[in-house]
């Protein structure tokens, strides 16, 4: 079980400051390359760069919510939500056939 874990290469797990404005303000985030990795591939796929989608993402959480705490650890969890989700097997939907009514 472990040699899943432990071969995964080092850069996965290095970590990354990066410093970015949020609705004007300056912040800095912390996070591994994974996580940076997975955000630039959502950002991408919305069309945006990953500020936007970081600034939009703290936005409409702090509608729902009316606050933002750990906005770093947010952000490991939508990852971890889009991977899982991204991962998941595409159902396929099967159409019954149709019977004649003779039959």
């Amino acid at each position: 079980m472990c040699h899943l874990f432990a071969h995964q290469p080092q850069r996965d797990y290095e970590s990354q400051t990066r410093s970015l404005r949020i609705d004007g303000h300056c912040t800095s985030i912390r996070l591994e390359m994974a996580f940076w990795d997975t955000l630039e591939e959502i950002a991408a796929k919305e069309g945006m760069s990953v500020g936007k989608f970081l600034t939009t993402l703290y936005n409409e959480v702090l509608d729902h919510h009316g606050e933002v705490n750990n906005f770093a650890s947010l952000l490991r969890c939508s990852c971890l939500i889009y991977r899982s989700r991204s991962m998941a097997p595409v159902q396929e939907f099967k159409v019954a056939p149709i019977l004649d009514a003779a039959e």
